[in-house]
Parts: structure tokens; C-alpha cells; sequence
């Protein structure tokens, strides 16, 4: 279904845009910390959904090679923390809301 799909998609950008603004994420950790959430994303979707949120100016990244393999990592910018605090918000609105419906 489609709706639960993009609510699905909605869910991966925002624990994408915390995380990363903790700290420097990887694409491999991202999925590995995603699926400990019960989201299982493939690099088909990920990946491409980390280089949107680059482009839209929510994610900076930084690339680096280790262990013979070259790794990306994304943080938040500016822009993205400002989106994960209105999106927060409202979560929490969202959420006082569903605890009120009977």
C-alpha cells in the first residue's frame, strides 16, 4: 500500500536525520541500526534516500577510504536539525492526540 509505504519512508528519513545527528553514519551502520528498529530497508532504497536528503540539504557527506573500501558519511546540517526538531514536534503532537482517541 502505498500510504503505508511513504509513512514507512517518512519514519526511515527522520531516525536517518537523528542518528546522523549525533554522529558520523555510514550507509552499512544506517541499515544495521534501521533494521534494530524492525525497518528493513534495502540498499535500493536507502542509499538513494541518503543521497535526496544530501541534495535537498539535510545531509552533508564526507568520504573516506578504510580497509580498501571506500565509506561515505552523512551528517545533519543546519537545515536537516531544524526538520528533525518540527518533526519531533510534531510526533509529539501526534502522539498526545492518538493516546486521546478512543
Amino acid at each position: 500500500m502505498k500510504l503505508q509505504r511513504d509513512l514507512f519512508l517518512g519514519f526511515v528519513k527522520i531516525h536517518i536525520l537523528y542518528h546522523a545527528s549525533q554522529e558520523e553514519v555510514s550507509g552499512v551502520w544506517l541499515s544495521t541500526e534501521l533494521k534494530r528498529h524492525g525497518y528493513a530497508i534495502s540498499p535500493g532504497t536507502l542509499y538513494p534516500t541518503l543521497r535526496k536528503l544530501e541534495k535537498d540539504s539535510y545531509l552533508t557527506s564526507s568520504g573516506r577510504v578504510e580497509q580498501g573500501h571506500r565509506r561515505i558519511y552523512y551528517r545533519t546540517t543546519a537545515r536537516g536539525k531544524k526538520a528533525l526538531e518540527k518533526a519531533r514536534h510534531q510526533a509529539h503532537e501526534l502522539i498526545d492526540e492518538i493516546e486521546e482517541w478512543e
